[in-house]
């Protein structure tokens, strides 16, 4: 595995691959890895000729400067892990080489960022369509890989493409959980040995949700569901849990008015002072 530090370097040996007619597949992350991202390293080796794997905290997707100071970073356990995956190439840049001057672009992302995340987060989405947009452009992958923990995401990232007109597939792939149902995070590392014991009630309870919708619940009755358990759940407080449209990312207010897309329960939480997101799909 080659680690790269320059955009220059990483282009001409992608460039020569494409040359000799080599599928890339490309993984964004932005580091602290773990078994979720393995996952997505895993399916790109199996699905394509090259493997990269970029690992970058970037900066413009952060709203919250004390999220961005204490987001984890691992590089020397990350590039082993990366190793251990068969990884072609680890590009690990530096903000100085990702952003030699400020990204003053600014992306008609729709309704589909309007919503959850993106009302929570202003300029979240932004930021994250200025750095997935410069690594497609640099890399040019055959495929990317993105988990679907962050479900909104994709669908942010799906609409940048089509603004921006990249030929490439984006491949959304399954959430990892732990044997208790957490989803895998590089957040969860940060949470204290009390809250780490409460976390799993969230996927507990979107679990139940899924119950309770299948026995015929109507929306409001499962969000309502979903709002309360949390609520008496001591230490967690809910920041928003939406049902919406898994492709539009729209709130739905009854089951049919997503029955062509499905319907998926968003939701985030904080457990003590760590933001945990998470999803369900309902059908």
């Amino acid at each position: 595995m080659e680690i790269v530090r320059t955009t220059k370097r990483i282009s001409e040996a992608l460039a020569e691959a494409r040359a000799k007619g080599l599928s890339i597949g490309l993984v964004p992350t932005m580091g602290a890895l773990h078994a979720g991202h393995k996952s997505l390293v895993d399916r790109a080796r199996a699905e394509n000729d090259i493997v990269v794997v970029s690992v970058f905290v970037n900066p413009t997707q952060f709203n919250n400067a004390t999220d961005l100071a204490t987001y984890p970073r691992t590089e020397e356990a990350d590039c082993a892990m990366l190793q251990g995956c068969g990884v072609d190439f680890a590009f690990i840049p530096t903000v100085e080489e990702m952003y030699p001057e400020p990204d003053t672009r600014t992306f008609d992302l729709g309704p589909v960022a309007e919503v959850m995340e993106g009302a929570m987060r202003p300029g979240h989405f932004n930021g994250v369509a200025q750095i997935v947009s410069k690594l497609f452009a640099i890399t040019q992958p055959t495929r990317a890989y993105f988990g679907e923990k962050d479900f909104q995401q994709i669908a942010v990232i799906r609409r940048m493409v089509a603004l921006e007109g990249f030929d490439l597939e984006i491949v959304p792939c399954p959430i990892v959980r732990e044997s208790d149902g957490l989803a895998l995070s590089s957040r969860n590392v940060r949470l204290t040995a009390e809250g780490r014991a409460i976390a799993p009630a969230i996927h507990r309870i979107l679990r139940e949700s899924v119950a309770l919708a299948g026995s015929g619940a109507d929306v409001a009755a499962v969000a309502d569901y979903v709002r309360s358990s949390i609520a008496a759940t001591d230490g967690l407080e809910l920041e928003y849990y939406q049902i919406v449209d898994a492709l539009t990312m729209q709130p739905i207010a009854c089951w049919n008015d997503a029955r062509q897309n499905g319907a998926v329960g968003c939701i985030t939480v904080y457990d003590g002072d760590v933001r945990l997101i998470d999803n369900i799909r309902y059908f």
